[in-house]
């Protein structure tokens, strides 16, 4: 009784890592990793999503917003099992489109109009974080997998 709930719930199943280089050029427009899934018990792997979330925030103080960006997604459909004390590796490939706010237009412009950019993100306090998530589906689980991973764009 106990193991059937704790394979439900996903306890000693299928554990979702993502492995991502340290920096990514957003210039191309491409992020490669690698999934990486391990159990305990003998487990099935339907679908995989992947996804590179931008968290832009700005202001000071009580004036501070946070937007989120969906930046690129990914939708993996390959069913494989994941046997007991076994790694599975699984490389992607994600496309992404880098949204660009208009004083990060004008900063491209040349270098005198980057300078002034800068100081204008440093006032403003504006700041970018870039994260992955990856989410697996497992057959007869209720709750799925997933990890999340900040990264670099530069």
């Amino acid at each position: 009784m106990i193991g059937k709930v704790k394979k439900w719930l996903g306890i000693e199943g299928v554990k979702l890592e993502i492995l991502l280089p340290d920096d990514v050029d957003s210039k191309s427009g491409m992020l490669r990793g690698m999934l990486r899934f391990q159990s305990m018990n003998l487990q099935t792997v339907t679908e995989i999503r992947v996804v590179l979330v931008e968290r832009y925030s700005r202001g000071r103080g009580e004036e501070r917003t946070t937007d989120e960006y969906l930046m690129g997604s990914l939708l993996i459909e390959d069913i494989f099992v994941v046997k007991p004390d076994e790694i599975v590796e699984r490389p992607f490939t994600l496309k992404f489109d880098r949204v660009q706010s208009a004083v990060d237009s004008f900063g491209e412009k040349n270098f005198v109009f980057g300078g002034l950019a800068s100081v204008a993100r440093w006032t403003r306090a504006a700041k970018s974080e870039f994260r992955v998530e990856g989410e697996a589906k497992v057959q007869g689980v209720a709750l799925n997998p997933f990890d999340k991973k900040t990264i670099n764009l530069t």
